[in-house]
């Protein structure tokens, strides 16, 4: 029979492990745009193939950096919609907000992304660093005028790890002023564990983890993924996730591939014999 929701043949036995569809609060897939690149090669067409095996599966992307502004406004547009057909929110990546930033050109960028019709925008401090007023009022400035704020905490280069109370510190004030989600980037986790472990594996238990998004290196694919799924779980909510990456993190989430010695076959196995 069919099923009523989605059209897939529903069997008794014959069955895939499962995860929560979309709109889902914790094991969030977003996607990283690059445009034509080695990542995977969609432009337009392109995007249409991907987006029609993994649409599911896709719960944002991100136009990579600059490219709301790199590249002409009339294909953004058209990529936007071909996100929007399939059920998938974009936002625009936070170097262009840097950039911003660092012009005074911040109310240009709101205008820009207003002739876009970008409805979120990533605000970063890679190359930054705000003090908690200065966030809170460029959060603010975006939301009034109608673009919803994804944060991302974290240098690419940091020089000293952060404990998990500064870290919840900062995902709170920015939840609680309407912030879309945090994204945390991958090298303060890479400090915190080694500066300190245990702080590091007690992320999944603070209340605030569901709101993070961890942003994991395309490059290090798939063994970082892995690891991160191991340490936390196939919930785990991940970003800059390429292309070409999407339908096998799916297939990683769920224990399926050698890369995690197809898991789900253990656990089936293990569940018989208990």
């Amino acid at each position: 029979m069919f099923t009523k929701e989605d059209g897939y043949y529903e069997y008794e036995r014959l069955k895939l492990p499962e995860r929560p569809g979309k709109p889902r609060k914790t094991g969030l897939t977003v996607m990283i745009d690059m445009g034509p690149d080695e990542f995977g090669w969609i432009g337009e067409n392109g995007l249409r193939d991907l987006l029609s095996y993994g649409a599911p599966f896709i719960d944002m992307a991100k136009i990579f950096a600059t490219n709301a502004l790199f590249y002409p406004p009339e294909l953004i547009k058209r990529i936007m919609a071909v996100y929007a057909e399939h059920g998938v929110d974009t936002f625009a990546g936070g170097i262009l907000f840097e950039i911003a930033y660092q012009q005074n050109a911040v109310d240009e960028l709101v205008t820009h992304l207003g002739r876009l019709g970008m409805k979120y925008l990533e605000i970063s401090e890679n190359y930054l660093e705000l003090t908690s007023d200065e966030r809170l009022r460029e959060i603010d400035r975006f939301q009034k005028a109608g673009i919803g704020v994804i944060y991302e905490f974290g240098r690419k280069q940091p020089t000293e790890a952060i404990t998990l109370d500064q870290l919840g510190a900062i995902v709170d004030s920015v939840m609680e002023v309407g912030v879309h989600h945090v994204i945390v980037e991958q090298s303060e986790l890479d400090m915190m564990a080694e500066v300190s472990p245990d702080a590091f594996k007690a992320i999944p238990d603070q209340a605030w983890y569901e709101h993070i998004v961890i942003e994991p290196d395309p490059f290090r694919f798939p063994e970082q993924h892995i690891q991160l799924i191991r340490d936390f779980g196939p919930d785990i909510s991940l970003c800059n996730v390429a292309p070409s990456q999407v339908l096998r993190l799916e297939y990683l989430r769920r224990g399926i591939g050698r890369a995690v010695h197809y898991s789900f076959l253990s656990d089936q196995l293990n569940q018989k014999r208990d």
